[in-house]
């Protein structure tokens, strides 16, 4: 034992061994801290063997820059330094994700003051017993050197050896980017969120990365000037789709519920699936809805997503504004960038209350920073639901029903009119979502060589399902009648890369399958259900997810004219019909159609090869205008514009007044403050809980009662039969 504690400190008196100690001890805190104070969503031994190892590349690096140093003092001073600022950044992260349940980012840092006042009265009230492992090692190594166990080192480390150490920290590291990206492709440039950065790529990493984000955010912003916003406000001016009377002011004053159908195009409604000579409707509740005379719906709507894919959606949706040509502007900028969105709006248009579900965690897509911009009061994540497990949900977060359910505590308390958003995720690739819920299996697979295609059309079918249970919740609560309901379908659910597998089932030969088709394929539902409401219909109008905003606000009574946005009334029959994609160069039109280069006819899909000048002009014109959209969205996006925006008639959100812990006691407060006046469903109830109305039947019983039901009528039939003869 003498022996081993001798040969210990000799290697700890050493300068390589002292700093692959301190690398050591960085590393076991690291594991200390994902484990007890982060929560990475580890979901499978992959992602766990990930964790173990980020640590270890960058911190190798950084400490390993002190064996350049051949003074001894000054050795030790940069080593302890360098590894002193790595420690407070993992405690500053530690205590800050207590509080936000988010990792702290560089932007956070520069903005101290709003970071200190969302952390209430004191970062101590945070602290814990055990955060004393944090500097458990400090202390240990100071009372060695103190005790003299172990000595400092007064040789130079070889130069050659200290850029052998430098050379294995970047070839690990480059393995760790490999094996993340092998993880989660495009982790750095879609970014999808915090947690998966970190999980793959370590704490130092992060905050190098989010510090290039903000740099080139702030670049992109100090660069702005108000005389572009004027520029931009002279295009929405022009391009401005006044209201139709006959719609406007329609909905005013009700509550607005938004289900995001993720994942889900177009062609699946009224779809049947046809398995073994048998065919099955695919989602038969949304099918009523579509064609109800109380919902206005939507058969040219298009989708305009990019990277960012369902934050773009959201992104569109919400602000009439598109998202980034690469990366997810939710991310890169929905943070700091100054945002007239859905709820701000809303709230100074009628004093409405907001809030999201969804059952995910908080940090995907920046989520938990960006909804604060826009407006949003209150955001249910996971945190907020059922305990996550295999049976309940998937990779994506918290299965619908469960999710529907579990909202319901919550959804009640909201003072009304409110705004609120329902993000569902079980029809989201890789369509595998009931694998752990033997009771919701049972709708048929299709049969394909792609397995995704085929895992589509069940979990389609289980979102139909969980959307006509909270239907039938709304209805028995009495929300109904007072609310519309908005569903949108975000993105494409199958890929262009697997459209000609889907092709044999759309009825379409795949050898002859073309960009039109791709094309076409884009199209998501828009359907703006409104209860009472007699003269709804299907509205052919070619639009986008741009569109949704003004079409909205119009149809609440709230008239556009003076927001910053480019899209345009779907009613409005000033409404140019020109959808812009995302990707330069491609549109849609009623008359044409420009995708991956080439130009058709968008009625039948001919492909135009030879335009006559007529057509040349007119696509020159349309392309004009679909690009001249885009870059003035970018501008405004990019360039923070909509801060100088000050005569529109809307304040600024201001989010250091916004909060996401501890929402239920919020709402509980004001409910409690206003007293009679209080307008939450919980108060007009007599203060009970409505949580018992919701009824989520799973696959298993509603065959059963299908069954049941064709067993008796089988019965009724054959007692008529009897007595009529």
């Amino acid at each position: 034992m003498k022996k081993i504690k001798e040969t210990l400190f000799g290697i700890l008196s050493t300068r390589l061994g002292f700093v692959l100690t301190l690398v050591l001890c960085y590393w076991l805190k690291t594991m200390w801290a994902y484990h007890t104070d982060f929560s990475l969503g580890l979901e499978n031994i992959y992602q766990v063997l990930l964790s173990i190892f980020n640590p270890i590349p960058l911190t190798l690096l950084l400490l390993g820059l002190s064996l350049y140093v051949k003074r001894t003092k000054v050795f030790y001073t940069l080593a302890w330094v360098i590894y002193t600022l790595l420690n407070v950044l993992l405690i500053a992260n530690a205590i800050y994700y207590r509080e936000f349940s988010d990792f702290l980012t560089v932007n956070a840092l520069l903005a101290s003051s709003k970071t200190s006042t969302g952390l209430g009265d004191s970062a101590l009230n945070l602290m814990r017993v055990t955060d004393i492992i944090y500097i458990l090692d400090y202390i240990i190594l100071i009372a060695l050197f103190a005790t003299k166990k172990i000595h400092t080192d007064k040789r130079p480390f070889n130069k050659r050896a200290s850029f052998a150490v430098t050379a294995l920290s970047g070839m690990l590291f480059s393995v760790n980017l490999f094996l993340a990206e092998i993880d989660r492709p495009e982790l750095l440039t879609r970014s999808f969120s915090n947690v998966y950065l970190v999980r793959a790529l370590g704490l130092p990493m992060f905050t190098a990365y989010s510090g290039n984000q903000t740099y080139q955010a702030q670049k992109e912003r100090s660069q702005s000037t108000a005389e572009e916003l004027k520029q931009a406000k002279a295009y929405v001016e022009k391009h401005y789709a006044a209201p139709n009377p006959k719609y406007y002011g329609i909905a005013k004053g009700r509550n607005v519920i938004v289900i995001h159908l993720e994942s889900f195009q177009q062609f699946l409604i009224d779809y049947k699936l046809n398995v073994d000579g048998k065919e099955y409707e695919v989602t038969p509740f949304i099918n009523s809805l579509y064609h109800s005379n109380e919902t206005l719906a939507f058969s040219n709507f298009f989708h305009q997503v990019k990277a960012g894919k369902t934050s773009d959606a959201e992104t569109l949706m919400e602000n009439s504004l598109f998202g980034l040509s690469s990366g997810s502007f939710m991310v890169n900028y929905g943070g700091e960038n100054t945002q007239f969105a859905t709820p701000n709006i809303l709230a100074q248009n009628g004093g409405y209350t907001s809030a999201v579900f969804h059952g995910n965690v908080g940090t995907f897509w920046n989520r938990n920073n960006a909804y604060k911009q826009w407006g949003y009061n209150y955001f249910f994540d996971s945190s907020y639901l059922s305990k996550l497990t295999k049976e309940n949900s998937f990779q994506y977060g918290l299965n619908d029903k469960y999710m529907f359910k579990d909202s319901i505590k919550y959804l009640e308390h909201m003072q009304q009119p409110f705004y609120a958003k329902f993000i569902t995720v079980s029809n989201h690739f890789p369509y595998t979502s009931l694998d752990g819920d033997s009771k919701e299996k049972g709708f048929p697979l299709a049969k394909t060589n792609d397995e995704t295609i085929n895992g589509y059309f069940a979990t389609a079918n289980y979102l139909d399902s969980a959307l006509h249970s909270f239907f039938d919740y709304l209805k028995a609560s009495g929300l109904y009648d007072n609310s519309i309901i908005v569903m949108y379908g975000d993105h494409y659910g199958i890929s262009n890369s697997r459209n000609t597998s889907l092709a044999p089932l759309l009825g379409k030969n795949s050898e002859t399958w073309t960009d039109y088709d791709n094309t076409m394929l884009q199209r998501v539902p828009y359907m703006i259900h409104i209860p009472g409401y007699t003269e709804g219909g299907i509205n052919e109008t070619y639009g986008g997810e741009v569109d949704a905003l003004p079409t909205l606000l119009h149809l609440l009574g709230i008239d556009t004219k003076n927001y910053t946005m480019v899209g345009q009334d779907l009613l409005s029959t000033q409404n140019s019909q020109i959808v812009a994609l995302r990707t330069s160069g491609y549109f849609i039109t009623p008359e044409y159609t420009s995708y991956g280069g080439q130009l058709y006819y968008t009625k039948d899909g001919t492909e135009i090869t030879n335009p006559d000048n007529t057509t040349e002009e007119k696509v020159k014109a349309i392309r004009e205008a679909a690009a001249e959209q885009l870059k003035v969205s970018d501008e405004i996006q990019t360039g923070d514009l909509l801060r100088f925006d000050t005569d529109n008639g809307l304040k600024t959100v201001d989010t250091s007044k916004i909060n996401y812990a501890k929402a239920m006691s919020q709402m509980k407060a004001i409910e409690k403050k206003l007293g009679d006046k209080s307008t939450s469903l919980y108060s007009q109830n007599g203060n009970k809980s409505t949580q018992s109305l919701f009824n989520a039947p799973s696959y298993l019983q509603l065959s059963e009662t299908v069954t049941s039901s064709s067993t008796s009528s089988t019965s009724e039939s054959e007692s008529s039969s009897t007595s009529s003869e």
